[in-house]
Parts: C-alpha cells; structure tokens; sequence
C-alpha cells in the first residue's frame, strides 16, 4: 500500500500548480486533480526505494538532497502529460522516478560547480562531505536513473542520455563562457535550454510516451516543455536578486556574489556600452560583488540596486514571453483538464517573481 502524503503537502501541490482553484471545478476535472496528487504520492514513495543502496555511505549521501524537499516540478510535468494517454501506469511512474532523480543527481554536481554553500535550505552535500563525495554522489544517482531507464526500454534510454549529453554540454559552455564571435545573451539562453530546458522537456515527453499517447501530441509537449525550462530559470534569475532569502535555501545575490552572469547583470552589460549610469552600476557590482573581501552593505546595495533596474524588469518580461510561447506550442492538443493544467503551470511559473 502506498503510504499517504500529508495533506499540507497535498494543499501545496495543488496551489503551486493552480490546481485546487476553482479553474477544475466539474467532477471530471476534480477526479484529474486527484489522479495527479495520487499519482504524486506513488513516485516519491517509490523515489526513496529507488534511491536506496546497500553501501552506507552511499545511502546516506543519495538521499540528502531527495529528503532536504523540492517540488517534484519534473515529476508533476510528466504525471500531467500521461494523462493524455492512460494516465497513471506502472511506466508512467518509473519513468518520473528517473527524471527526478537524474535532476537531483545534476544538483550535486551543480553544487560543486558552484561552489554553493546551500541547497533546498540544507548545507549543500559538498559543504558536509568535500568535492569528491559529492561528484561520486551525483554519478551514483546518474547511474540509478538510467537503471531505471533500462526497465522502460531503448526509448527511454535514449531520450536520457540524450537529455544527460546536453545537460553537460550547457554546464560545460556556461562554464568556458560565450566566444569571442558569440552573442553572450544568445550563448545563456542557449546554457538554460540545455540545462535547464531539456530536463523539463524530457519529463514532459516521457509522460506522452509511456502512457501510450498519441504520438502527435509528443512535439507540442517537448517544445512546451524547452520553453518553459527557460522561462522557469530566467524567473529564477531576478528570484536571485530577492531582499531576503526564498524557499531555494539560496542567499539573495548568491548569483551575482559567484561571479555568475545571469540574464540582468548581461543586460546591464549591454547597456553599459552607452549609458553611464548602467556603466557606473556595473562597476561597483564587479567591484563590490564579485571581488574578493568586499563589504556585504556594499554588496546588499548593489544587489537592490540591480534589483530595482529596469533591467530585472526587462528580464522579466523575457520570461513571460517564454512562457506565452510554451503555451502557444500546446495549440495541437485537445482542450480539457490537461491542457488547462499546463497553461495554468505556466503563468505560476512566471507569477513567483512578485
């Protein structure tokens, strides 16, 4: 028997997604509603078997991250696919077990990266453990989604390692950074598509799959997914830049104070080459941010002041047209609860920025 998630968590699900208002008000509706959290439920049960190994050490590091929370996103995004198909089968299930923990398994490496002190609002597994355990995790939690892969067939396998091929190219490239005749704009959001965007993608074409959908459905629901992965990192973008620290367990500015360069500190970069106030501000950011000993009043300042440009709200809107294009790559599919849902998904993804 499958073990009851608690009815917070229940309320939780259904508010985030938009889908315990009144938009899923007839009874066909509500009973999709119920199929989605039900469907919750039986994967992260299932998430905490699958992650277990008779090594102890092992044991312990896997599940860290699993057990320090999220929001199961990718999870959802394929229980809300498969419903266009037979909705909650054995596969359906397995294959959301391996797309969330192949996204957990990019987070430990994410976290070495970074160097992140934090994640989820726990000591991130490198702070606890060093570099080295934290990587061997990572790949562990690799290897045990594409286990799980192996049961569900060649397709499946195929579109994991395809998605793990561009997750580590988008790491490699915002790592060595754009070329010298690259756009640095274009080169991030081509970094989000593949880290970000693929993985989303993915968990959204494995519900059409794997439920037996029709396969005409399969495009609309890949490019939803990409674009949305987009519009979902870039929101996190000016996320960064909030006045006190969020859910994600990150400190405001950990972007910015990493020398990363997202989507507002790049506009702000453009603007720079002929306004001098956009060129002043940049200055004290890479003076008072990202170097080494600076003052955290001078840091939190430059962080609001980059907060309140009009370049977060440029990002913003970029995120938002993102978003709108996600939902105009549903046209193809049938109306219905499904189709409501992902809409719905994707103005809350765009909405956590106010």
């Amino acid at each position: 028997m499958t073990p009851s998630v608690p009815l917070a968590r229940r309320s939780t699900l259904s508010s985030s997604l938009g889908l315990g208002e009144r938009l899923f008000a007839s009874s066909d509706e509500r009973r999709f509603v119920v199929a989605i959290e039900e469907g919750l439920d039986t994967v992260e049960a299932g998430l905490l078997d699958q992650m277990r190994f008779a090594d102890d050490i092992a044991d312990v590091t896997s599940r860290y991250l699993l057990e320090a929370g999220g929001k199961r996103v990718r999870p959802v995004l394929t229980l809300l696919a498969a419903q266009l198909g037979e909705g909650n089968n054995n596969d359906v299930i397995l294959a959301a077990q391996a797309i969330e923990i192949t996204h957990v398994a990019s987070l430990y490496h994410d976290d070495v990266m970074d160097d992140a002190p934090s994640r989820r609002g726990v000591p991130s597994a490198q702070s606890v453990w060093g570099n080295s355990v934290a990587i061997l995790t990572g790949d562990l939690l690799f290897a045990r989604g594409s286990k799980i892969g192996a049961k569900l067939g060649e397709r499946a396998l195929v579109l994991q390692t395809e998605t793990f091929e561009r997750l580590c190219l988008g790491q490699l490239h915002e790592t060595i950074g754009p070329r010298e005749d690259e756009d640095p704009i274009q080169h991030y959001i081509q970094v989000l598509a593949d880290k970000t965007g693929s993985l989303i993608s993915a968990a959204a074409q494995m519900g059409v799959i794997f439920s037996n959908a029709p396969q005409e459905y399969l495009e609309p629901i890949a490019t939803f997914g990409e674009k949305i992965g987009v519009a979902f990192q870039l929101i996190d973008d000016v996320i960064d830049l909030a006045a006190e620290m969020d859910d994600t367990g990150k400190t405001p500015g950990t972007d910015l104070r990493a020398g990363v360069a997202t989507l507002p500190l790049l506009y702000l970069r453009r603007r720079a080459l002929t306004d001098p106030a956009a060129h002043d501000l940049l200055v004290r950011i890479e003076r008072d941010v990202t170097s080494a000993g600076a003052d955290e009043e001078d840091i939190r300042a430059a962080i609001a002041e980059l907060r309140e440009h009009a370049v977060t709200a440029e990002t913003i809107v970029e995120a938002h047209r993102w978003s709108n294009e996600a939902v105009a790559a549903l046209a193809p599919l049938p109306e219905g609860p499904v189709k409501k849902a992902l809409t719905r998904f994707a103005e809350q993804i765009v909405d956590r920025s106010k």
